[in-house]
């Protein structure tokens, strides 16, 4: 279905719904960055969110300072709730999935734009998440991925509402739980299929440093392996089929692999683990394994790879001791799903005009974030990068420059602005 277009002004309301698009909403959106810049009350917003970059800065050390460890969000998304109300936005709460969510009403509820980054990092508990500053260098975990994202949502509520921008169309800003691992973007599943299923028309996610737009989602399936035998003494109960044995198995039949480039198709071994000592034939012995593709077709048919590895590893070791003891368990601990926003969409075209209109070169990147899950719906969602320089996302020295970084910010509000008036 297409919803029609609503003009207000010189500019053009376009509605973005799944399916394919008209020509006239295709040039529409790919004029609007010029338009938009032209705009008095657009212009006021952006000097606004330009003038406030320091703000915005102290705001993602303020962030970052505050640890968010897989599945342990709250302290992060209380005090990201308190910023959303001390910044104006109007039913804030945090949902049942742990999500922090606020409005914007526009002069309609619909269309709703969804305007996000994740408040999680990959950090266990207890990490010093104290921030270094080097001039305009900042260091610490999650300093861009996503405490960067974070702090932008934050810039793009206050320069609307110190501008006085009027939206035809609603804004949830908000801050997702479950991004990062095995989280497995619960945060935005909880969104799309519970929370606000059915009320969400667009999304975009500020994800991380750089001034990409991502509308490719990387797809992956997660398990945790798990092979069980007896166990026994390494001595005395010689000759029993080894669960440990089985993974290595496993493991080396994995490791040949053979993947496509194009399209690109990965696989990992991440962690393993298992035993008790050095001289007992283990009774468990466990892997972790990843596997990626922005194509569904590749990611199964890798997946039906693992699976034969996995079956035929159990019958080898059981096969050599003349056994029928292992047992294997495949968990899938992490299923996020491919998709693809087309470039010629609207809700592309407007975030490249855009781009363009700052006098940014534009890239668009493919990745695993929480856009894969409303891309997979064919629900309009891409992932724009927050500005600045990073390094090391991950890593317990990760960096962020910040140098410019006003430019994502800048960026970021356009976007929003362009997806719900105009």
């Amino acid at each position: 279905m297409i919803r029609p277009f609503l003009r207000f002004g010189p500019f053009l309301v376009f509605a973005l719904v799944a399916g394919v698009q008209p020509a006239s909403a295709q040039q529409d959106a790919a004029n609007l960055g010029t338009k938009l810049m032209a705009d008095a009350t657009v212009k006021a917003a952006v000097e606004a969110i330009r003038a406030a970059e320091p703000q915005t800065v102290e705001d993602q050390v303020r962030l970052c300072e505050v640890e968010a460890p897989p599945f342990k969000e709250q302290n992060r998304a209380e005090v990201y709730a308190r910023m959303f109300r001390e910044a104006g936005l109007q039913n804030v709460r945090i949902d049942k999935e742990g999500n922090v969510l606020g409005d914007r009403p526009g002069s309609q509820p619909r269309p709703r734009l969804v305007f996000s980054a994740h408040l999680d990092t990959v950090f266990p508990e207890g990490t010093n998440v104290k921030v270094k500053r080097e001039g305009s260098m900042l260091r610490g975990p999650g300093i861009g991925d996503d405490c960067r994202g974070l702090a932008v949502v934050l810039a793009v509520i206050r320069a609307m509402n110190q501008a006085k921008v009027q939206t035809a169309g609603s804004i949830t800003f908000a801050g997702t739980v479950g991004e990062e691992g095995l989280g497995d973007l619960r945060g935005v599943k909880y969104l799309f299929n519970d929370g606000m299923k059915g009320q969400i028309d667009r999304f975009v996610s500020i994800d991380g440093t750089g001034l990409g737009i991502t509308n490719v989602a990387v797809g992956s399936l997660r398990y945790r392996v798990t092979f069980k035998g007896p166990g026994g003494h390494s001595y005395g109960a010689f000759g029993l089929s080894n669960p440990l044995h089985a993974l290595g198995r496993a493991v080396e039949t994995i490791s040949q692999f053979e993947v496509p480039s194009d399209p690109k198709t990965t696989f990992n071994v991440g962690r393993v683990g298992g035993g008790t000592s050095v001289n007992s034939i283990p009774f468990e012995s466990w892997f972790e394994m990843d596997m990626r593709s922005a194509s569904p077709a590749a990611l199964q048919a890798i997946d039906a790879k693992f699976q034969r590895a996995v079956d035929d590893a159990v019958k080898a070791e059981d096969a050599r001791w003349k056994k029928n003891v292992l047992s294997v368990d495949k968990a899938l601990v992490g299923n996020r799903p491919a998709g693809q926003t087309a470039p010629t969409s609207p809700i592309v075209q407007a975030a490249i005009s855009v781009t363009r209109a700052l006098g940014v070169a534009v890239t668009l990147d493919e990745g695993s974030t929480d856009s894969n899950i409303p891309m997979s719906l064919g629900i309009p969602a891409i992932t724009i990068d927050g500005g600045g320089r990073g390094s090391g996302s991950h890593a317990l020295d990760e960096a962020f420059d910040s140098t410019n970084s006003s430019v994502g910010s800048q960026r970021a509000l356009l976007i929003a602005i362009a997806l719900t008036q105009m």
